[in-house]
């Protein structure tokens, strides 16, 4: 099915299918993704789908760098198979098609969405275009209105999932958003248990415990850890982040 840029069986090519892209990152599949090629798909064991911005995709890191490859490795689970659809300078809006287009192309189980600032959008002209924060055209738009975007985003998301009978897991790169607890009929139904709250991966690094224990850890870094380009956040950021995420969510992530 498909209609104008939407559809459920052809996942959107990428920014990252381009020759610059291409030399700095030789892994990328045809599509411009880090992942392997979406067919033929292996059969057996479950797909987690992973969505997100440049953060996600990894800009300035290698494949073994990135939070995405390092949780997989902290799950060493042969039954799941992560396909990190991470999409340099995404907005919530094109998270959810990329998401849309993977359902009968990848047939995702699993889904963490690491939400890229809510300030972006996805204006679909004659080609599909990426805008964030600095461009004039989302200068009508404030704080409400990138709230209620983000949320309805997060709406498709959750709701995807219930049709296709998959998990789904929200995280953050930068900024932390509010999603609101539902009644969810479980036992604890107050508790958030697919949203990670504690850290982003902006935040996650460097640790500074509260606690005085001696186990604590306090080292002053004054340095930042930053990816290649100078611009992204480096390996520590990433692998604070996998290791947050593994801890909070390892048990559910099977």
């Amino acid at each position: 099915m498909k209609f104008g840029y939407y559809a459920d069986n052809e996942i959107p090519k990428s920014i990252a299918d381009k020759e610059e892209y291409r030399k700095e990152y030789t892994t990328l599949n045809s599509h411009g993704y880090r992942c392997p090629e979406f067919s033929p798909l292996p059969n057996g064991g479950k797909n987690v789908v992973v969505l997100g911005c440049s953060h996600t995709f990894g800009e300035g890191l290698s494949d073994s760098q990135v939070w995405v490859r390092r949780l997989e490795k902290l799950l060493d689970n042969n039954r799941l198979r992560f396909w990190n659809l991470g999409h340099p300078g995404a907005s919530p809006d094109l998270c959810v098609r990329i998401l849309y287009g993977s359902e009968k192309v990848i047939f995702p189980k699993i889904i963490i969405v690491c939400w890229p600032a809510w300030s972006r959008r996805e204006r679909l002209e004659q080609d599909p275009t990426s805008l964030t924060s600095d461009n004039p055209l989302l200068k009508q738009e404030n704080e409400h209105t990138d709230r209620n975007n983000f949320l309805k985003c997060v709406f498709q998301t959750e709701k995807f999932a219930q049709h296709t009978q998959a998990k789904i897991f929200h995280c953050f790169a930068e900024a932390i958003y509010l999603i609101p607890k539902q009644n969810l009929n479980r036992r604890l139904e107050t508790e958030y248990y697919n949203v990670l709250y504690q850290t982003s991966i902006k935040n996650c690094w460097p640790v500074w415990d509260k606690h005085l224990g001696k186990d604590a850890r306090r080292t002053l870094i004054t340095t930042p850890s930053l990816a290649r380009d100078g611009i992204h956040y480096g390996v520590e950021h990433h692998e604070t982040f996998a290791t947050h995420f593994f801890e909070t969510f390892k048990k559910n992530l099977k």
